[in-house]
């Protein structure tokens, strides 16, 4: 069973957050004050360690702090029309950023493809000798023009 109150390890563990970072989001207002025990130790609940989640994800696909910090002030007042402008301009952003990263995927698939391709050849000709000194020059890729035709 999950704990109605968690402290500030509880959530450093669950989010992967230090805890200057924990205290840091609370001093910047992206988290309300932490309710105290009477020793003085910050306690949180199960919203706080959502919302610790959910900056924490935000902070991961590369949103600005500062952009964290708006859309929690709009989400905050319960102003649903900025809050979801926000969301939706970063979703966009994400979009673009996982469109160039499986760009950049797709040439790093070929690339290892051409060389475990040459790497193979390579160690095919070791085996055998080869029949000419011409036929370690497989192709105009061998010299580094590699790059797939778009």
């Amino acid at each position: 069973m999950e704990p109605t109150t968690y402290t500030i390890a509880d959530i450093a563990s669950r989010t992967g957050l230090s805890y200057d970072t924990i205290r840091y989001y609370e001093k910047i207002g992206l988290t309300p004050p932490a309710k105290r025990r009477d020793n003085g130790q910050r306690t949180y609940d199960s919203i706080d360690l959502e919302r610790f989640v959910f900056v924490t994800t935000l902070k991961r696909t590369h949103m600005p702090l500062k952009e964290i910090e708006r859309y929690m002030a709009f989400a905050g007042d319960r102003n649903f029309e900025k809050s979801y402008e926000v969301l939706h301009e970063h979703k966009l952003r994400i979009v673009a950023q996982m469109a160039e990263m499986n760009a950049a995927l797709e040439m790093m698939n070929y690339k290892l493809d051409y060389y475990e391709n040459m790497v193979s050849r390579m160690k095919n000709l070791s085996v055998r000798e080869p029949d000419s000194a011409d036929e370690t020059r497989q192709s105009p890729d061998f010299v580094g023009s590699d790059r797939p035709a778009r």
